[in-house]
């Protein structure tokens, strides 16, 4: 299984896609929808739908356009199901920027396991940024797609509407610590580190 990142939107926001060379999912498409068209293009593979690790509006910016020219289904957290809908709560309607609405997503999900195509992927509800924040966790691959919750020895803003310093901290120690240390985190922003680098050199986490 393979990755690919783009940095896109006004927020600099990576947009992950996996593939096996045959078939695609989406992770965020967070803006600038003609390059993420145009990656899958020159992968040549089929996309089977958009996860959203959470549905702020710097990682929805491009799902309309990606989703309707694919037309895929969007897989969100059912916490934020009616996000996508709402430029108060997405955030869009708070930054000066024109505000986002989109379609509702197609699935609403949940800790557990989830199946599309020939990705089995496992779902990890991880509040704290925001209430229905999850991470994608891919275990053959020994990778998870965090969104805003665990960056590079750093964490998510918790002084969003619906977000929550403890909670944050509780996602990142029973969650994401809860994974291998040799599992590769690819965050909503930055570059990409591991479970074990982010134990040992994380300012923001508390152990005790």
């Amino acid at each position: 299984m393979e990755i690919e990142k783009l940095t896109l939107g006004p927020l600099h926001t990576n947009c992950y896609i996996i593939h096996n060379h045959m078939e695609a999912i989406i992770i965020d498409p967070s803006g600038d929808a003609p390059q993420i068209v145009g990656m899958i293009d020159n992968l040549g593979v089929k996309v089977k739908a958009i996860l959203l690790t959470h549905a702020h509006f710097d990682h929805i910016g491009a799902l309309e356009a990606v989703r309707n020219q694919f037309s895929i289904p969007v897989y969100i957290h059912l916490a934020e199901s009616d996000w996508l809908t709402d430029p108060q709560l997405n955030g869009s309607a708070r930054f000066g920027m024109d505000p986002l609405i989109c379609e509702r997503a197609d699935h609403e999900v949940h800790d557990g396991n989830l199946k599309i195509g020939n990705f089995s992927i496992d779902v990890l509800h991880v509040p704290g940024h925001s209430p229905g924040s999850i991470a994608f966790v891919f275990p053959q691959s020994s990778m998870v797609i965090g969104g805003d919750c665990l960056f590079r020895e750093g964490i998510g803003r918790t002084d969003l509407p619906g977000g929550s310093y403890s909670d944050i901290q509780e996602s990142i120690r029973l969650k994401l610590f809860s994974l291998p240390d040799s599992f590769t985190v690819y965050p909503g922003h930055g570059p990409s580190t591991t479970i074990y680098h982010e134990k040992h050199n994380n300012p923001f986490i508390t152990m005790d």
